[in-house]
């Protein structure tokens, strides 16, 4: 479990570096966008440290679930009162509402799934292998 965990930071680590240099190397759109689907999979990442025997599908949900309730948080004036006031607060929770954010927070939580199931993602315990459809079914 400690292995998953320092993988999941590690990764997480790795999804503030590349936004960051996104955000440095290029502008509009293109940095806006990416920064939504990094966000995503940054939470994606922190989900696995917190919880490393969680399903791949199950992270993509709760990265997702909490990508959208930010965004949705933006209909009020919350998140751009306290962006007002902290640059944690405006890289967090954003300011106002983009209709368009919540797609590509999709893509964010679907490429972090991909990554994590193409890695062999998922804890499973060791379960012997069964041959036959019914093995303990007497015939």
């Amino acid at each position: 479990m400690i292995r998953i965990r320092l993988v999941a930071l590690g990764a997480a680590a790795a999804v503030i570096a590349a936004a960051l240099g996104i955000r440095a190397a290029t502008s509009g759109d293109l940095a806006k966008y990416a920064g939504d689907a990094l966000y995503t999979v940054l939470l994606y990442a922190l989900v696995v440290a917190v919880a490393p025997r969680v399903r791949p599908l199950v992270a993509a949900s709760v990265a997702l679930g909490v990508s959208w309730a930010v965004e949705f948080a933006q209909l009020t004036s919350v998140p751009a009162t306290l962006s007002a006031h902290s640059t944690l607060a405006r890289l967090a929770l954003g300011s106002t509402f983009n209709a368009p954010d919540l797609f590509w927070y999709a893509v964010g939580a679907a490429c972090a799934y991909g990554v994590h199931r193409a890695c062999g993602g998922g804890w499973r315990p060791n379960r012997p292998q069964l041959s036959g459809a019914y093995p303990n079914r007497p015939l």
